[in-house]
């Protein structure tokens, strides 16, 4: 994958006219503009620049400017009062989401000292250098005349909830950038039957810009045939790093799942893969079979390495675990695994892989005898989600054959858990686990969904704004 840095435009608005009659207003608002600026940069982003535009001319040159640069999202911080025929060629040449900056020096101007100034043009000036609000109504007034749509940010410049907003935007254009770049592995077929889980490739590299590989398993097969024993030796050390090992794993399946995590290793590589969806069965006895039934330990260790996996081919899934891997919170691969009605809460996870860096302690590797409904045994992932806050995250596909995003924000609780060898936590939701269940599926989900740390909807929903894609929140 590539990491370039997201490029955010930034320009600021005013009146020409003002400059000449109140001496130092220009400046002192160049200066609020800088200092926007330099917050942006410490958020690890590309700041593009356009300055001040305060006429039609200094409108066309910052469009040209901003579009030029392929910027991904434009702020437009109000400074004063400006007319609207300087900021909509701006906005409609670009073609990018805008956030309206509305955001004044202080929380209000000192009355008694402002009017004890006597010096009428002073306290003009002052008074514009304070008047960010008076133009907002007639900028929506012509974007909603011209069907832009908008986004503002109210508040003053040194408020807590207004940076937190504004890094909230920059992240999520961070996040639909590396999105774009991603390239997402497609390995085996669908579980046969799952017609949920059935994608339109096609419509995920439109929405997200995403690049799918298609994979064999004869390319997995071939990096599997050039692992080293020293590879294995390596890995089979990460692997009692990262896990706690059931001392009823025996060394051939820590051997076997070892050799299949490198020739996985070595497949993302080859493929410059930042993702990979997944399923296969083969036949017994076939290789392909003793390696598809030994991925779930490597698949885990590449979730947990910002290269997340998901099983049974859940393409829609693995784009909402990429997701939520780029926001920083996990996305570990789950799906409903039962409800506790004593408790209100709802027990989730997966047969595997599972994301080990959100995990609440230690994950433990264990073997199965079986992999229920899948053929072959090897070994599994048992793992638990932090506890505290947590946001489940799944794409659905819609009836008008287009992509939504369903967001639920809960807890990841302390208490028993059903110890079968997979990942699995129980979870709370503002509203009864019944309702909850009732709600979540009424949006048209598959059964997979993504698991990750913290509450970050409304990260997720300005991602979505900058796609144009429609994000439900669910409680």
């Amino acid at each position: 994958m590539k990491n370039d840095k997201a490029k955010i435009g930034l320009f600021s608005i005013g009146l020409h006219t003002y400059w000449g009659q109140f001496p130092g207003l220009l400046d002192r608002l160049e200066g609020y503009r800088n200092g926007i600026s330099q917050k942006f940069r410490k958020n690890n982003v590309e700041v593009v620049d356009a300055g001040m535009v305060d006429t039609v001319e200094k409108a066309q040159a910052a469009a040209n400017y901003l579009k030029s640069e392929n910027v991904s999202l434009i702020f437009l911080y109000v400074t004063t009062y400006a007319l609207s025929s300087t900021v909509l060629p701006v906005v409609q040449k670009t073609k990018v989401p805008v956030i309206i900056l509305n955001l004044q020096p202080t929380k209000a101007i000192d009355y008694e000292w402002f009017n004890s100034l006597g010096d009428r043009a002073i306290m003009t000036g002052e008074w514009l250098a304070n008047c960010q609000a008076c133009p907002i109504p007639e900028i929506a007034s012509v974007f909603n005349r011209a069907g832009i749509q908008f986004h503002q940010i109210t508040g003053t410049l040194d408020e807590k909830e207004v940076w937190n907003e504004i890094e909230d935007w920059i992240q999520a254009a961070q996040v639909a950038k590396a999105m774009s770049e991603n390239r997402l592995g497609v390995l085996g077929h669908y579980y046969c039957g799952m017609l949920d889980v059935y994608s339109d490739l096609t419509l995920q590299s439109i929405t997200f810009g995403t690049h799918i590989e298609l994979l064999e398993m004869c390319h997995l097969k071939a990096c599997w045939d050039k692992v080293t024993k020293e590879e294995v030796e390596k890995k089979i050390i990460q692997i009692y790093d990262e896990f706690e090992v059931s001392d009823e794993c025996n060394r051939y399946e820590i051997e076997r799942t070892a050799k299949t995590a490198v020739a996985l290793d070595k497949l993302m590589l080859t493929k410059q893969l930042g993702s990979m969806a997944y399923y296969y069965e083969s036949t017994e006895g076939n290789e392909y079979q003793d390696i598809i039934t030994s991925v779930i330990t490597g698949n885990s260790i590449l979730t947990a390495h910002h290269i997340p996996v998901a099983g049974e081919m859940e393409i829609k899934n693995i784009q909402a675990m990429k997701i939520m891997d780029l926001f920083g919170v996990g996305g570990s691969f789950s799906e409903f695994n039962g409800m506790d009605f004593n408790d209100d809460i709802i027990l989730m996870g997966h047969d595997g892989p599972g994301h080990l860096a959100i995990a609440e302690g230690k994950p433990k590797l264990k073997p199965l005898g079986v992999y229920h409904g899948k053929p072959g045994k090897g070994l599994s992932v048992e793992m638990k989600v932090k506890h505290g806050k947590a946001t489940v995250l799944a794409i659905a596909q819609t009836y008008e054959g287009k992509l939504k995003m369903i967001v639920a924000e809960g807890e990841s609780v302390p208490g028993a858990i059903l110890e079968v060898g997979n990942t699995m936590s129980r979870y709370k939701f503002p509203i009864s686990v019944k309702q909850f269940i009732n709600d979540w599926s009424r949006q048209g989900p598959s059964h997979h969904c993504a698991i990750g740390v913290g509450h970050i909807y409304s990260k997720i929903e300005k991602f979505g704004k900058i796609l144009d894609l429609e994000v439900v929140k669910v409680c």
